[in-house]
């Protein structure tokens, strides 16, 4: 579990990693949304959790989009934000919205019986 710096960290990060991506001028990225970073507690590495509107394709395409930006993002991070050091971001695909709303179908389809 993480204490209470640690999630200040992720939080930090969550919002200067959002603001920069919406700046990114890339074709390749879809309607994405930063759901969430998780900071190794040595702040060398933080995956960063985005949700993605549109098809696997979109999903594909923004991800990698992201993966060829990370330079960017990370330089923001070190120039927005005060840390001994700026962690090496990954991005992967936060599948709960998309989980939730699964379930969601799965309760309807049980109260309509």
């Amino acid at each position: 579990m993480a204490g209470a710096r640690m999630r200040r960290v992720d939080e930090a990060l969550r919002e200067v990693v959002a603001a920069t991506v919406s700046e990114l001028a890339d074709p390749r990225l879809g309607f994405v949304t930063v759901t969430g970073v998780e900071t190794s507690p040595d702040l060398r590495t933080a995956k960063v959790y985005v949700s993605v509107l549109g098809a696997s394709t979109e999903r594909d395409a923004t991800l990698e989009a992201l993966r060829s930006s990370h330079g960017v993002i990370q330089s923001r991070i070190a120039s927005e934000t005060r840390m001994k050091r700026t962690p090496t971001l990954t991005f992967h695909y936060d599948d709960t919205i998309e989980k939730g709303v699964r379930i969601s179908r799965l309760l309807d389809e049980d109260d309509d019986r």
